[in-house]
């Protein structure tokens, strides 16, 4: 179900109203009301190379019964990632688009792809979800920089993109506890694979209790 087309009048919106109580999305044409599931989204974030890919196979295995476990490069193409900004915000908005219906089903979306809370919070499509946690892998920029140099080529990881990386994941690491809202970070540098899932998972599951026990009752 697309929650930015009224069901009843067919209009379209960018921006879509939404009443917390029910919750529902209102039609600014017809007034119509569409109640909706607004869940929580588990944003699994961090700089390149610190594991999330790795990581997203093990959590599909381990949430597949609960959550939609979904990798953001699946839609990091032309036209979705070229703007003139720089920001990606058709990228960004189009992820909450799409997680945002798959939460019709009634199951929350895991969503593993670099990602700050300043991309996502301003957008008009966040009105559809009740929270977004972040969690961010994070590793010692010495391991970093080797896995990133360890990349297949066509991944294009020369020494001054590698560079960026590390000033990326600095500032990540510095600001994380001052963001709207605070980014949790969880260091990957010695931890093996299958613990780094089990951490995720853990952080996931608790979440998701506290936040399925705040939702309101309809």
């Amino acid at each position: 179900m697309n929650l930015l087309i009224c069901a009843r009048c067919g209009a379209r919106t960018d921006h879509p109203v939404v009443e917390p109580a029910g919750p529902v999305v209102r039609c600014l044409d017809c007034g119509h009301r569409q109640p909706f599931h607004r869940l929580p989204l588990y944003s699994v974030t961090g700089p390149s190379g610190t594991g999330k890919s790795t990581v997203a196979r093990l959590l599909n295995e381990r949430l597949a019964d609960r959550f939609v476990v979904l990798e953001q490069d699946l839609l990091w193409t032309a036209g979705l990632r070229d703007d003139e900004d720089g920001a990606h915000r058709l990228f960004r908005s189009t992820w909450l688009r799409m997680a945002s219906m798959i939460h019709q089903s009634g199951r929350p979306v895991v969503l593993c792809g670099t990602v700050v809370p300043p991309e996502f919070e301003p957008l008009p499509e966040r009105a559809l979800f009740s929270e977004i946690r972040y969690l961010a892998l994070m590793c010692d920029p010495d391991v970093l920089a080797d896995r990133l140099r360890g990349r297949p080529a066509w991944r294009q990881w020369d020494e001054d993109r590698i560079a960026e990386m590390l000033e990326y994941t600095a500032w990540v690491r510095g600001t994380a506890h001052e963001m709207d809202p605070p980014v949790t970070l969880l260091d990957t540098t010695t931890a093996p694979v299958a613990a780094t899932a089990d951490a995720v998972v853990a952080w996931i599951e608790r979440h998701h209790r506290a936040d399925t026990a705040a939702a309101p009752t309809p």
